[in-house]
């Protein structure tokens, strides 16, 4: 199979476009027509990780945290190492990283996993603005052959249903300059006439193509087409993941539980004040992944008596701890590790003949001792 095969299965788990503007994701090194047998999975990318891909004949890394991130003008051992050597070593490199945070059973839900949370949802619903809805108005004799227009030019596509449209009655209203030569009535006399209004969603890319293909087919000389953005708040994706527990457990239970199913002997703990703290009940608990302490306001407008995270800033733990919350962090790489672990056996499941397995080189770069 090829390095493209790949990244459309792992491009349907997270789409790119569920990425922060800020982000740099998808295939960052390599050719997507190269042929890959054996895959390596890992938070990052570095070099070691790299080493172990070349020496265990793996053609394909794909990593949580993007292997170029900042601007770089020059690939060089020195700029960007990690990236020189794969692709000098011809292994393809693919990043999954706030997308993949955003994405249903992506990093966040495994944390949410881990904590046996219930109703689960996002904390930070994502956003797809990748849509218009494009507006025109038609007399009713053209609206079947606009309609198909738009529809075959890309328009109409919600999920997984097609040509879809809604359509209302008016009248419109109009006067023609004297070189026009409108279709209904004269130019130069106010007139009015039956119109139906057609709406439907289309991709912003392919928007101009679905103007010109109602214009084409239009009767008007001047059709009134209105292209206004939408944003679509996905019911299932986004930043982060609140639900609850049901019997509730203690603080105290809870991070056991957390430590046992990512692993670790020892976590970083802030509890509010009182030396019952520890012993509380956890009926509502929220997690972000990776660098995610600033969603700690979120956690806490959603109700939840415990936040878990990678990591958090010094002072925004001091205000999360002070308006009550129990703060759990994992440490950044340890808190999306599980997932980039579990990611290794779906790919296994998806390619027969695909080998894929977490990368053994890939370890968090602080420990603590």
């Amino acid at each position: 199979m090829k390095v493209s095969d790949v990244v459309d299965v792992l491009e349907r788990i997270a789409p790119p476009a569920w990425a922060g503007e800020w982000d740099n994701v998808g295939l960052l090194v390599g050719d997507p027509a190269a042929r890959v047998r054996r895959v390596l999975t890992c938070v990052d990318a570095t070099p070691r990780v790299v080493a172990e891909a070349v020496d265990c004949k793996a053609q394909m890394i794909v990593a949580h945290h993007p292997v170029i991130f900042k601007h770089i003008t020059r690939l060089t051992p020195a700029s960007a190492p990690a990236a020189f050597e794969a692709a000098k070593r011809r292994v393809a490199i693919y990043c999954m990283h706030t997308n993949f945070d955003a994405a249903p059973h992506g990093t966040n839900d495994y944390l949410a996993e881990a904590m046996r949370l219930r109703d689960v949802r996002p904390l930070a619903p994502a956003v797809d603005s990748g849509n218009v809805k494009i507006v025109v108005f038609v007399p009713p004799a053209d609206l079947s052959a606009v309609a198909s227009a738009a529809f075959d030019a890309g328009a109409g596509h919600i999920g997984n249903y097609y040509d879809c449209a809604f359509f209302s009655h008016g009248i419109g209203a109009f006067c023609g300059g004297p070189e026009t030569n409108p279709a209904v009535g004269r130019s130069g006399r106010h007139e009015t006439a039956e119109e139906m209004r057609l709406e439907a969603i289309a991709p912003h890319g392919r928007a101009g193509a679905v103007c010109q293909a109602i214009r084409a087919v239009h009767s008007y000389e001047t059709p009134a087409i209105d292209v206004y953005p939408v944003d679509d708040y996905l019911c299932h994706a986004g930043n982060g993941r609140v639900g609850t527990l049901d019997p509730g457990v203690s603080a105290e239970a809870m991070i056991r539980r957390i430590k046992r199913a990512v692993g670790l002997k020892k976590v970083f703990v802030s509890h509010p004040q009182g030396k019952d703290a520890a012993d509380r009940p956890v009926r509502t608990a929220a997690c972000g992944a990776g660098a995610c302490g600033d969603l700690y306001r979120a956690a806490i407008a959603a109700g939840a008596d415990l936040y878990l995270t990678g990591e958090m800033k010094y002072h925004d733990l001091l205000e999360a701890v002070a308006a009550g919350l129990t703060v759990v962090c994992l440490g950044h790489g340890n808190s999306e590790r599980m997932a980039m672990d579990a990611l290794a056996e779906h790919l296994g499941d998806v390619f027969e003949g695909l080998e894929v397995a977490p990368a053994a080189a890939d370890e968090d770069p602080m420990e603590i001792v």
